[in-house]
C-alpha cells in the first residue's frame, strides 16, 4: 500500500469520525454549540431594558405583549417598577371590569384611537381594539407571571380605587363572562380575525366593533381564557369553587366545537351570525398557527395530536417556503378578503411569520418533552435574530425583517424558550 493510498484511507477515516460525531451528537451539545444563542439572549436582555412599550414602532404599553416579557423584565428591572405597569392596567379598568389593550402618556396620545381614560390615572390615555378577546386574560396571565417570578404575593392585597387588584381580576374575567361568553356554545365570542390578530375584514383598520362585524369564535380567545382561568386558581385557590367548573366546560367546548377530529386541526372560526367571506370560499382549509400554539399550552391536545400538529405546521412552512413554525396561518385568505391593506397574503397578521408565536410552540415543545424538535425549531428564529441584528415583529415568506426592529414579545418568547432548554 503506497503511502499516498495510506493518507487517502486516513483522512477519510477522520471525516467519517467528524461525520458521525455530528450526527450523533444531541441537541443539548448543539445548542451548546451554537454562538446565536449566546448572541440571542444578551440582546433580549438589552432590549428589554430599554422600555415596556410593544416596540420601536409602538408608543404604547400593550398588554398583550408585556405578557409575553414581563419575565425578561422582571431581570432587568425592580420589581416595584414592573409592577407599576400592571397597576396601570387595573387603574384604567373599565367599569365593567373589562381591560384596555394599551396605555400611552396623555401628551403623546395622537389621533384615531378612541381613548379611554380614568381619574385613578390622569398620566395616561388608554386603548383598545375591541375585536379581540384577549385583554383580560393576558393580565391574569402577566400578574401570574410576575408573582412566580418575584415571589410577591402581596401584590393580591394592593388597592386600587375601591378594590384590591385580587377582587380586580376576577373582575376581568367576570367581564368576559357577562359580555363575551355565548351559552349556546359555552365559549368566548369576539370578531372574525386572521388566528390571533386584531384585525377584522369589514373596515379600513379593523381594530373596533362595528355594525359590519361577523361575531365568531376561535381558539385563541378561549385558550388564553383557559390558562388565565388556570393562573387565577393558581393564584387564589380559594376562588376554585367558582371557576374550575367554567374552566372544565370551556375545555371540553373547545374540543366539542372546535376541534375537526377528522383532519386533527382547529377550525378557524365558530360564526355566530354568517361569515364575511365569499360563501365559495372553503376556510376550513386553513390552518391557525398561533391559536394551535396557544392551545397547546392551555392542556387542549393530547401528545399524539401535539406531534401531528407540529407535523403540519411544518408542511405548511415547506408549503409556503416561510422560514419558521411562526407562519399565522396557512394558506392565507385571498387578496381583498381583508379591508386593511395590510392584510394582503403572508402580510402582517395573514400569514407572515411571527417569533412572537413561533417562540411560544418551541415552550410548549419542550414543555412536552420534544425537545429535539424545540431546537430544531428554534434554530432559524434565533439565526435571523443574528442576521438581521435585531428582534423583529415579523417576516415575509422570504424570511425578509418587517415591523419593529426591537419587537419586545419576540426577544420574550425567544429568550424564555432558550431557557426552558437550557434547564432540561
Amino acid at each position: 500500500m503506497s503511502n499516498l493510498f495510506r493518507i487517502i484511507v486516513l483522512i477519510c477515516l477522520l471525516i467519517s469520525c467528524t461525520h458521525d460525531i455530528s450526527e450523533n451528537s444531541t441537541w443539548a451539545d448543539k445548542m451548546q454549540d451554537n454562538p446565536d444563542i449566546l448572541i440571542v439572549k444578551n440582546k433580549a436582555l438589552e432590549v428589554v431594558k430599554t422600555g415596556f412599550n410593544a416596540g420601536d414602532g409602538y408608543g404604547e404599553v400593550w398588554i398583550r405583549d408585556y405578557n409575553t416579557f414581563i419575565e425578561l423584565s422582571c431581570d432587568v428591572f425592580d420589581k416595584e417598577t414592573v409592577e407599576e405597569n400592571l397597576l396601570v392596567f387595573f387603574r384604567m379598568q373599565g367599569e365593567d371590569g373589562n381591560i384596555i389593550d394599551g396605555f400611552i402618556p396623555r401628551s403623546n396620545a395622537g389621533s384615531g384611537y378612541d381613548y379611554v381614560y380614568s381619574d385613578l390615572e390622569p398620566r395616561y390615555a388608554g386603548h383598545k381594539n375591541t375585536v379581540e378577546t384577549d385583554q383580560e386574560s393576558s393580565l391574569v396571565q402577566a400578574v401570574y407571571k410576575y408573582i412566580k417570578k418575584t415571589g410577591n404575593h402581596d401584590f393580591l392585597d394592593q388597592a386600587v380605587g375601591e378594590k384590591k387588584v385580587a377582587e380586580r381580576l376576577e373582575w376581568a374575567l367576570d367581564f368576559l363572562m357577562n359580555n363575551r361568553y355565548n351559552a349556546e356554545y359555552g365559549l368566548l365570542w369576539g370578531a372574525t380575525t386572521a388566528d390571533w390578530g386584531d384585525v377584522q375584514p369589514e373596515h379600513d383598520w379593523g381594530v373596533y366593533l362595528t355594525e359590519d362585524t361577523h361575531y365568531a369564535i376561535d381558539i385563541y380567545d378561549n385558550a388564553m381564557f383557559l390558562i388565565a382561568l388556570d393562573n387565577l386558581m393558581g393564584l387564589q385557590p380559594e376562588v376554585k369553587g367558582r371557576w374550575q367548573q367554567v374552566r372544565g366546560q370551556v375545555a371540553l367546548a373547545c374540543r366539542e366545537h372546535l376541534w375537526d377530529e377528522k383532519n386533527q386541526k382547529f377550525i378557524p372560526h365558530l360564526y355566530l351570525k354568517g361569515s364575511p367571506f365569499p360563501e365559495d370560499f372553503n376556510e376550513e382549509e386553513i390552518y391557525y398557527h398561533g391559536g394551535t400554539a396557544v392551545a397547546v399550552e392551555a392542556g387542549l391536545l393530547s401528545l399524539e395530536e401535539i406531534k401531528t400538529s407540529l407535523q403540519k405546521m411544518q408542511a405548511n412552512v415547506k408549503a409556503s417556503g416561510a422560514a419558521t413554525i411562526g407562519l399565522t396561518l396557512f394558506p392565507p385568505y385571498p387578496e381583498g378578503f381583508f379591508k386593511n391593506p395590510g392584510m394582503y397574503p403572508y402580510g402582517y397578521q395573514n400569514g407572515g411569520d411571527w417569533t412572537w408565536f413561533g417562540g411560544r410552540m418551541v415552550q410548549q415543545l419542550v414543555r412536552y418533552g420534544l425537545v429535539e424538535e424545540a431546537y430544531k425549531e428554534l434554530r432559524p428564529m434565533i439565526e435571523r435574530v443574528r442576521t438581521n441584528d435585531g428582534f423583529y415583529e415579523w417576516y415575509t415568506v422570504q424570511n425578509e425583517p418587517k415591523g419593529s426592529g426591537t419587537f419586545r414579545g419576540s426577544a420574550g418568547v425567544l429568550y424564555k424558550a432558550i431557557i426552558m432548554l437550557e434547564e432540561k
